[in-house]
């Protein structure tokens, strides 16, 4: 998607402390118009903390936040922004339309509702009533009510969690649609392959802090290589020894390794004499990228815009 420059949300230098725990340390992060944002981390990493920022739920103890040139929770910022939470509760009994009819009317300039009932895959559940619902369709709802006040920005807290993959499929259609037509989407997510999916750019916390900022593929990339899964009889220690220079993990009953040389590993691996069954060699996943930032000491981690600048 073609972003623009002009920017939406500003955080420089955001810190937020609760009590002796530090929640944010220095953060920076933008959002330009047109563009999908993912913010991943592990939990506890300050994702939720930085949304609740964001919305002037929660105040920067250090650093300066603007939202659409106003204080988080300014009015003529929040009129300009839509937000799904994790959790919300719905009445249930109420039919999809009258729901959206009535959080249409708090907006001066709220959507047409068939253009909100067809962005969020509802046209055919207008009349059903909310008791009824799947998991994905009331998540579909909420959905639609975060975008029916028209706003420029949209943001997104863990959308599908606990949906199947045919409905998180279906929601993805959702936030392709709203995107392709003009809106900006904050978007959290434990699910590695929704970002990728989904996202223009990615930012990565870690204990707080921004570890990787850039393009899917920029990430991917920056761990260089090829990953190598296999099974073996090799304890990690071994494998470690063998491979002094290569970070090696397991992962259920498959053992784990980026390699940059993956000819030279391969070649000592199947020489060393343990036995070595299911060997595949792939190409960085998001995932990978992932683990190897959020598990990495933060004094050893650069952002992609660092590296590159």
């Amino acid at each position: 998607m073609q972003t623009s420059q002009h920017t939406l949300v500003s955080v420089r230098q955001l810190s937020k402390y609760f009590g002796k725990e530090t929640a944010l340390d220095a953060i920076n992060l933008t959002i330009h118009a047109n563009e999908v944002v993912a913010l991943l981390g592990e939990n506890g990493a300050g994702k939720t903390t930085t949304i609740s920022t964001l919305l002037g739920q929660l105040r920067p103890d250090v650093g300066e936040v603007l939202v659409f040139n106003h204080k988080p929770g300014h009015w003529a910022a929040k009129q300009q922004m839509g937000v799904m939470l994790q959790s919300a509760a719905l009445p249930d009994n109420v039919t999809v339309i009258e729901q959206l009819r009535l959080f249409a009317s708090y907006y001066p300039n709220s959507l047409p509702l068939d253009y909100v009932l067809k962005t969020a895959l509802l046209t055919d559940l207008t009349n059903r009533k909310v008791q009824t619902l799947s998991g994905g369709q009331k998540q579909r709802l909420l959905f639609a009510m975060a975008i029916i006040g028209n706003p420029r920005l949209v943001i997104l807290d863990e959308p599908t969690v606990g949906l199947d993959a045919t409905a998180r499929r279906e929601f993805w259609t959702c936030i392709r649609t709203l995107a392709a037509n003009g809106t900006s989407v904050l978007l959290t997510t434990h699910y590695l392959e929704e970002a990728d999916a989904l996202s223009d750019r990615i930012v990565v916390l870690s204990k707080g802090r921004v570890v990787a900022e850039g393009i899917p593929a920029d990430i991917k990339a920056r761990l260089g290589g090829k990953c190598i899964r296999f099974r073996s009889t090799h304890a990690i220690a071994n494998i470690e020894s063998l491979l002094p220079d290569v970070q090696v993990q397991r992962r259920g009953d498959y053992i784990e390794l980026i390699s940059a040389t993956p000819e030279a590993h391969l070649y000592a691996l199947l020489a060393s004499g343990g036995n070595v069954q299911d060997l595949t060699v792939t190409g960085i996943s998001l995932e990978d990228a992932f683990l190897h930032l959020t598990q990495t000491p933060h004094t050893n981690i650069q952002t992609i815009q660092e590296k590159s600048a």
